[in-house]
């Protein structure tokens, strides 16, 4: 009975979530992300999808979020793989962080690493986006220069929109003049950073922040400047086929 007793049952997430400390597992996941880099999807990942970086293997992102789950969240190791600069070990760590374990500092840090849209937005909708620091990294980062940190700002906000049913209405509120202000930069992934955190306001269930989201894009839609312009009609277009598709739905 006492050698039963001794005996230790390894849960299957255990084995699977290999070795113990931090540097090991960092070396591990790195080696098997390495063994399943497909050429192909790393040579499309600039031409086809306009994800741009010197370091990537070349995954599927569908591939490492089944590696995340067997790896399980980890604080420590999500900071490790971040550090190491590839791209999949950066998506892994978004995937596997602990959004209450993540700092002020750390937020800004890895935003500053932003180098193309594909890290950004995955980080902001899979980590940032449940940190209770967000408004506040919304308001510094829309107002910054950087066109992926600022591509952050507005991403978080659109995350935090969609995801965050219990939001501050008086916040988002406040992130309207954010979207109103950038509405004229027109580099690529900014004004649609924007165009999106617009259209999710909109989509969020409080009518006075939909009403403000509505009217921002009808404003915006009138304006002389062509960026703007294009941000408002796209938004009033997915805006209003929305409160149509609503309607219908009720009046079925």
């Amino acid at each position: 009975m006492g050698k039963k007793a001794a005996k230790k049952v390894i849960p299957k997430k255990a084995k699977l979530a290999g070795p113990v400390d931090v540097k090991s597992r960092v070396k591990s996941i790195m080696a098997r992300l390495k063994s399943m880099a497909t050429p192909k999807i790393r040579e499309e990942m600039g031409p086809r999808y306009g994800v741009h970086t010197d370091k990537a293997y070349g995954i599927a992102v569908g591939t490492l979020l089944k590696v995340a789950k067997e790896i399980g969240k980890n604080h420590d190791l999500a900071i490790a793989l971040w550090e190491t600069g590839w791209y999949e070990a950066r998506m892994l760590a978004s995937f596997i962080d602990e959004p209450d374990k993540v700092t002020p500092g750390q937020m800004d840090a890895w935003c500053n690493d932003f180098d193309n849209w594909g890290i950004c937005d995955s980080v902001c909708f899979k980590l940032f986006d449940q940190s209770p620091h967000a408004f506040a990294k919304i308001a510094k980062w829309c107002k910054r220069k950087e066109e992926f940190v600022r591509r952050g700002g507005f991403a978080l906000l659109a995350c935090v929109a969609l995801h965050n049913k219990d939001a501050d209405e008086e916040a988002l509120a406040k992130c309207l003049p954010f979207i109103k202000a950038a509405a004229e930069d027109d580099r690529n992934f900014v004004k649609k950073g924007v165009n999106w955190a617009l259209r999710s306001l909109g989509y969020v269930h409080s009518p006075s922040i939909r009403q403000g989201a509505l009217a921002l894009a009808k404003e915006l839609a009138a304006a002389e400047n062509s960026t703007a312009r294009w941000i408002g009609r796209d938004a009033v277009k997915a805006l209003e086929k929305l409160a149509a598709k609503k309607a219908s739905k009720k009046n079925a």
